[in-house]
């Protein structure tokens, strides 16, 4: 019996060892209307592809530097004018074909063209030439010098396609990154896959799932089922104590590039008028929308700058909660029997932020009516169609101030000083200067009260405890899977 027993024992020591997992399914709160970021608003589109399935030639890291992307090293010209951007050797797109300056060319002349319907096509308005030196050289020209040039080329509207598979890539997108496009199930997930032909360092996952779950019930029970195994940007933040308290879990509180406002129609009357945008500003109880919106989770703003920025001004005082000074500017205006058009996209801050906002108004004598959209009815009607009173939306972009300087952006502001400021900005390199631009910038947008600005959107995220290598912090929009892994 001892023999038998040891020979067993032996039998159980030489087999493999298991597996390690290497497959993960990620929440998501949204779906994307479509899986190309080059022509898409939404950031649920690179919530998906960025760093996954597209790469640019610079990109963000985790702590929000911008690091070498395709280009794998850049030049500047003596005059500020011209970025000279090396290629990565030996990069090819998923359908086999080369990656080389011809696609950056390409990628960058479409992006700026008259008909161009890149949502961040303000990012590739200083381009006044992009020449092709060789297959792995490119130059870009400028219209004046961009210290910032390197960080606009990071974003996720400036990843780098190719005109073999630009045509079909809102459904079947083709780029260079770790992953490839399997599928998508819409309505309800996109599959990805490792690429086996990287240029890079192979991710450690073989295959992903974002799986897309809107109902904070849902998403809640989808975790502790399992059938989920990270949720980035939980939409249930009022549950995050229960994940806390349970071994099963990491949750992981970081901060992102989201400024959350109740976005105003500048060029819709009344509110064409700033004393009656004022008067709207001073009727939000911020702290009031956080806790019962958002659980306590989000920092007030008073200006659309990130709180973590080393530039950010606080300017919360400006528009400090104040009913009563409401009244007064209401009166003041002639404005009376106010009712507003209050359109919310499915986002949870937006849709129990704007209830919250709707009695704060109703309290100062603004009406509000409430219609709640679906994400692509809020991108038609209101930032395409401009067709809206008040909306309440959180801007992932990083620093983006400089939409307050396109006259025709969805809330319509653009005044000619502040046009000029960010011109400034546009030339100016020395470190000092720009802080100081972008000081006056922030300054000058609270005092228009062109926007109500609310907080700075927290990211709350629960995941598997032996999951490693998610953000914490959201520089970007992006669930980057470069990096994750399970452990033991």
């Amino acid at each position: 019996m001892r023999r038998l027993c040891l020979t067993a024992a032996l039998a159980l020591c030489a087999a493999p060892a298991l597996a390690a997992q290497d497959t993960i399914t990620i929440g998501m709160g949204l779906e994307p209307p479509n899986l190309d970021p080059t022509g898409g608003a939404a950031a649920a589109i690179d919530e998906v592809v960025y760093a996954n399935i597209f790469e640019g030639l610079t990109r963000f890291a985790p702590d929000g530097s911008i690091i070498p992307g395709l280009a794998e090293r850049w030049d500047i010209g003596t005059d500020g004018l011209s970025y000279t951007f090396h290629l990565r050797p030996g990069v090819t797109f998923h359908d086999g074909t080369a990656m080389d300056a011809e696609d950056v060319k390409f990628t960058l002349d479409r992006a700026r063209a008259e008909d161009s319907t890149n949502a961040q096509k303000a990012l590739f308005s200083g381009i006044a030439d992009v020449t092709v030196t060789d297959p792995q050289t490119v130059t870009v020209t400028l219209t004046a010098p961009d210290g910032a040039f390197p960080f606009k080329m990071a974003w996720g509207d400036a990843v780098i396609v190719a005109p073999e598979s630009i045509d079909t890539a809102a459904t079947n997108p083709v780029g260079t990154g770790p992953f490839t496009f399997t599928r998508w199930v819409q309505g309800d997930r996109v599959e990805i896959a490792r690429n086996p032909d990287y240029w890079g360092t192979a991710p450690a996952l073989a295959n992903a799932t974002f799986k897309f779950i809107a109902d904070p019930n849902a998403a809640f029970a989808a975790m502790m089922a399992g059938d989920v195994d990270a949720f980035p940007v939980f939409p249930a933040p009022e549950t995050l104590s229960q994940f806390e308290a349970d071994p099963r879990f990491t949750v992981i509180v970081g901060s992102t590039e989201g400024e959350t406002i109740l976005a105003m129609n500048n060029a819709q009357p009344p509110l064409d008028n700033v004393a009656v945008r004022e008067a709207i500003a001073h009727a939000i109880n911020r702290q009031d929308i956080i806790d019962g919106a958002m659980f306590g989770y989000g920092t007030p703003i008073g200006t659309h700058f990130a709180p973590h920025n080393p530039d950010y001004v606080d300017l919360t005082g400006i528009s400090a909660y104040d009913p009563a000074r409401a009244e007064e500017l209401l009166t003041e205006a002639g404005v009376s029997d106010l009712k507003l058009r209050l359109a919310l996209p499915p986002p949870v801050y937006a849709r129990r932020g704007g209830e919250i906002i709707a009695a704060q108004l109703r309290a100062v004598g603004i009406e509000t009516e409430i219609t709640n959209l679906e994400w692509a009815q809020w991108l038609e009607q209101v930032f395409k169609g401009k067709d809206f009173d008040l909306t309440i939306v959180s801007h992932t972009e990083p620093a983006d101030i400089n939409i307050y300087a396109r006259p025709d952006y969805y809330f319509q502001y653009g005044k000619p000083e502040f046009v000029t400021l960010m011109d400034q900005l546009n030339v100016t390199t020395d470190p000092a200067e720009r802080s100081a631009l972008l000081k006056q910038a922030q300054t000058m947008i609270a005092e228009d009260y062109v926007n109500g600005y609310l907080f700075q959107l927290a990211k709350t995220g629960v995941a598997n405890a032996k999951i490693q290598g998610l953000w914490e912090n959201g520089p970007t929009q992006a669930n980057d899977l470069t990096g994750v892994s399970w452990t033991d």
